[in-house]
């Protein structure tokens, strides 16, 4: 049976069990039981590796007129938006990720969660979403998967069944397929905006009060080092790539990732990104490596993009000798826990210290933690500015200077409260201050340049 004759056939099973004459629907299974005949065809007509090789958007060009002639030769019971659909479709399984492709040019998606070729959730304003978006099955969603991962030279099969990769965007993926995953292969991306959220932005969607980001922007400038804190999810790398914006724009910046996310502005910026190991198990670069490296380089300024392991020693002893205004994140859910943190991350350094040695040398680093929460509307805040002014005996003394006050729920369910100032004056404004920088210029600067 030729082509035309299964999909005419495909088609009428359709239209038997649906008792419909115009045809399968697009959102049905027989629809994409009918794309997958067209797709195979195309596929046994074409030489895809040496499409692979071709500009996607231009490849795009030359696949769509062959397409659109396959489509009406087939002689299939589609209306004109069905056609044109199919059309897409097949374009985006040939150049693109096939179902996903619509999902990512949606600029409100955040977030991509696949749990198996059949279930397809989106986060859209800090909200969880079903979708309708599914794959033909398991083995679809594995392709896609392995398409993703090629692109950017790593691998992922039962012997290295995890992954982490990133998207031409600098969207983040992770996959994790069988014998792991029980259910299927899994795959989780992180969107990353073609446009980075400025800090009009941040104002405007209520993240942060101008007042506290003039005080942060003047603590950039005056070459305070600054660790951005918060759970998973609540805009650490956002705030990070905000604040940086405040770095002159003669400074030397190396910016230290797993996976490439910071997208700052300034010219003089050497990026550099940690390397998993291959399959022989050699190769690895971790982010000590790299830190190690960048000290070697003759940086201003050193920023994580976070800080996971025995890096952090590394890290904190640039900061203190000579490499002030770094910056880092970590994930923590209060100024206290993340000190808890870096304290144990020292420990990894498999360097012995004693517990008051690790303390002095946090204390003595780090001048500012910015904390940050998502609140129950889904919506990432600034919640915290605090101080670490020193050591009283063992412990690490913070003053929090700007805090966000919580005063209940709309109806709506968006969380109400407003940004205060807790009256200390900052330990710092004195290093500030001396750096001929005023605060208060900053923030009207800051509010002008918006």
């Amino acid at each position: 049976m030729g082509l035309n004759e299964r999909l005419r056939s495909r088609a009428a099973d359709a239209s038997a069990e649906t008792g419909s004459v115009s045809g399968p629907g697009s959102d049905s299974q027989h629809f994409h039981d009918l794309k997958v005949e067209l797709h195979r065809q195309l596929i046994d007509q074409l030489n895809l590796k040496s499409l692979e090789k071709l500009d996607p958007v231009a490849l795009r060009g030359e696949l769509r007129p062959t397409l659109v002639e396959m489509v009406s030769a087939a002689d299939l019971p589609l209306n004109r938006f069905e056609r044109e659909r199919m059309v897409e479709e097949l374009l985006d399984e040939l150049t693109g990720l096939g179902p996903l492709e619509p999902i990512l040019k949606d600029p409100t998606v955040s977030d991509i969660l696949v749990n198996g070729y059949g279930t397809v959730y989106v986060e859209r304003r800090g909200k969880l979403e079903l979708t309708g978006v599914r794959f033909r099955d398991n083995g679809h969603l594995g392709q896609i998967i392995h398409r993703i991962v090629s692109r950017v030279g790593r691998r992922i099969d039962e012997t290295a069944p995890m992954v982490d990769a990133r998207l031409a965007d600098g969207s983040r993926v992770n996959a994790i397929i069988p014998p792991l995953a029980i259910d299927g292969p899994t795959l989780s991306i992180r969107r990353f905006g073609a446009n980075p959220l400025t800090v009009r932005d941040l104002i405007d969607k209520g993240s942060v009060a101008p007042e506290a980001l003039g005080f942060l922007a003047a603590a950039v400038r005056a070459r305070l080092n600054l660790l951005v804190s918060g759970g998973t999810g609540t805009g650490k790398t956002t705030m990070l790539n905000a604040l940086s914006a405040f770095v002159p724009g003669d400074e030397r910046i190396i910016t230290i990732e797993d996976s490439a996310e910071l997208r700052l502005q300034q010219r003089h910026v050497v990026r550099l990104e940690t390397r998993p190991p291959n399959i022989e198990g050699q190769g690895e670069i971790v982010a000590r490596d790299l830190v190690r490296n960048s000290l070697r380089m003759r940086p201003d300024r050193i920023i994580v993009g976070e800080v996971r392991g025995g890096e952090v020693l590394d890290m904190l002893q640039a900061m203190n000798t000579g490499h002030e205004g770094s910056m880092t994140t970590v994930h923590a859910n209060s100024p206290r826990d993340a000190l808890g943190r870096l304290e144990a991350m020292v420990g990894m350094s498999g360097i012995p210290m004693t517990e008051t040695a690790m303390r002095q040398t946090i204390a003595r680093a780090l001048n500012l933690i910015v904390q940050l929460s998502r609140g129950s509307d889904g919506r990432r805040r600034l919640v915290s500015i605090t101080e670490i002014t020193g050591m009283e005996g063992p412990t690490v003394t913070l003053q929090e200077l700007f805090r966000f006050e919580q005063r209940g729920v709309d109806a709506q369910g968006n969380v109400l409260g407003d940004f205060v100032t807790t009256g200390i004056r900052p330990k710092c404004l004195e290093r500030i201050e001396r750096a001929g920088i005023d605060p208060e210029r900053v923030l009207a600067s800051l509010l002008e340049g918006c």
